[in-house]
């Protein structure tokens, strides 16, 4: 961002009522023009006459993310649909204003857990692990990249357990796979043990999907054990509060279940409507919850 937008956007705040709103959109307009290494967050607070933690705390307030979140968020954003549309590595990371593409590898990392590369390939060039291990559900049939967990689905045969696999696998149509129960059980047994669950050490997961769907299932992650929400509150959470349908469907598309806690979701009349691995199964994960909550 040139001193000059900042002159201008602090000329335009001054002919405005002073207001939170005001601060906030034009913090926003800021942070939509710069990349994230090139945001200059100090001086921008001074020219709108704050502090830098007054400008965070205003923005988190308003927008649920710090500005830094908020300015990565923007650049991963403008980067996935220049990935889409088939543009270089290189020629993405100095166009969403990043200094290198280590700096474009670590954002992916961090809000996808996957390299900018795999996203736009669609997984081409990655060997993928799948395997099937014993769940309190049945068998879970799950699939690993380098990055991380990148789905879980359930079975209850073996024939089923091939048709679990392929539907996992369809979101990686070009990756390469290779069955490996061996290396699917530790990773196993941390997510159906509750003894394992650490905070300081989480699962690691990788999310392919479009950006709606992505905001779904990362809302999903916020709706504790034991609770329940509705679609249309998941809506409403993410500012779309007419997709309640929409939002039906992201869920249903939920790559990785139980971690991804889709089974959370229930109809507006609190019926447990359907579930990508069956209404009956959604039921006994929900009273298995129940269960370690009553003996927690």
């Amino acid at each position: 961002m040139t001193p000059k937008f900042i002159v201008i956007m602090t000329q335009q705040l001054a002919l405005t009522p002073a207001s939170d709103y005001e601060t906030v959109r034009a913090a926003i307009a800021y942070l939509s023009e710069v990349g994230p290494d090139e945001t200059d967050l100090p001086r921008f607070s001074r020219a709108l006459g704050m502090s830098e933690r007054q400008l965070t705390n205003l923005f988190r307030r308003w927008c649920g993310l710090t500005p830094k979140t908020f300015a990565q968020a923007v650049a991963l954003d403008h980067a996935k649909r220049l990935l889409a549309d088939r543009q270089s590595i290189l020629d993405t990371t100095y166009e969403v204003g990043l200094s290198s593409t280590s700096r474009l590898h670590d954002l992916f990392v961090t809000h996808e857990a996957m390299p900018p590369g795999a996203f736009r390939a669609k997984g081409d060039g990655l060997d993928m692990v799948w395997g099937a291990a014993p769940s309190p559900f049945g068998t879970a049939v799950m699939t690993l990249t380098e990055y991380g967990l990148s789905g879980i689905g359930f079975a209850d045969d073996n024939t089923s357990v091939q048709q679990a696999f392929e539907d996992l696998a369809n979101r990686w149509p070009n990756a390469r796979f290779t069955r490996n129960d061996a290396a699917t059980a530790p990773i196993a047994a941390r997510v159906f043990d509750p003894a394992r669950w650490d905070l300081g050490r989480p699962v690691r997961v990788v999310l392919i999907g479009t950006d709606f769907e992505v905001k779904v299932w990362e809302t999903l992650l916020t709706i504790p054990v034991g609770k329940a929400t509705t679609y249309g509150e998941v809506a409403q959470r993410i500012g779309r509060p007419s997709a309640s349908r929409a939002v039906g469907a992201a869920v249903g598309k939920n790559p990785i279940s139980f971690v991804v806690p889709c089974h959370r979701v229930v109809g507006s009349n609190g019926a447990l409507t359907g579930y990508h691995w069956g209404v009956p199964r959604k039921r006994a994960i929900l009273g298995w919850e129940s269960g370690i909550l009553a003996t927690a």
